[in-house]
């Protein structure tokens, strides 16, 4: 069938996809908005919004209050991760668990980690890295990003009584989530944090969550592959 008898909103998100799996647009790219994208169909603003809601609903792209809509990311998993604190899980296997603060600044951020956030590059995020240990083994390096309109005071919390994931699900209740996991050879900084051998590849989760309508924190979190897997339930 010819894409002239086909409704103006089908056509719209069949323009979209098109940009989309041609790499024109890419993950984290703000597309056009809906008066132009009005302007360019010759339809109302209101069939454009029909495409661009579907589109949204269908995970394709990310709309964002205020801001605008995004390709949206990957998703590498069909299922949905719970988002637990280590602490928790760690105290569930009736382990002890602590932690170890290694890192805890404010940083401008470079462009590609402000494209994660939908933000300027140089805006201003709060960066911290937690070794967690569990039976005094360490089994997770966590190397955090936060946005600091979600989490104000993320710079004045003690994360060797409080989990960083603890704190952020108190004061910005997650929304939505977006993660993938991938096993790799760490860099010697984080090997030696987790007391590995060189030969040994960790299991890698990075995640981003969002709160309050926006990216409320991107997070790296590393683990030795012989002391640590994923689990979850279907």
């Amino acid at each position: 069938m010819s894409r002239v008898h086909e409704p103006a909103y089908q056509r719209i998100k069949a323009h979209v996809l098109a940009q989309i799996h041609n790499g024109i647009w890419q993950e984290g790219d703000l597309i056009p908005g809906e008066e132009a994208l009005a302007r360019e169909f010759g339809v109302s603003r209101m069939t454009v919004n029909r495409a661009i809601r579907e589109l949204s609903d269908e995970q394709t792209v990310e709309r964002i209050q205020g801001s605008g809509t995004y390709v949206a990311q990957q998703k590498y998993q069909s299922t949905l991760v719970a988002i637990r604190n280590i602490a928790d899980e760690i105290a569930a296997r009736g382990h002890v668990h602590r932690s170890d603060l290694q890192k805890l600044e404010k940083v401008k951020a470079p462009e590609a980690l402000a494209r994660q956030f939908r933000v300027p590059p140089g805006q201003a995020l709060f960066h911290s890295i937690v070794v967690h240990f569990e039976n005094n083994k360490p089994i997770q390096v966590e190397d955090r990003y936060v946005n600091p309109a979600v989490a104000p005071d993320y710079m004045q919390q003690d994360f060797s009584c409080l989990t960083p994931n603890a704190y952020l699900m108190r004061v910005a209740p997650l929304q939505g989530v977006q993660f993938a996991i991938e096993a790799r050879q760490p860099a010697a900084d984080v090997r030696e944090l987790l007391h590995m051998s060189r030969e040994e590849p960790c299991l890698v989760l990075h995640r981003q969550t969002q709160s309050q309508g926006q990216v409320a924190a991107v997070a790296t979190l590393w683990h030795p592959a012989t002391r640590y897997q994923f689990t979850g339930n279907f």
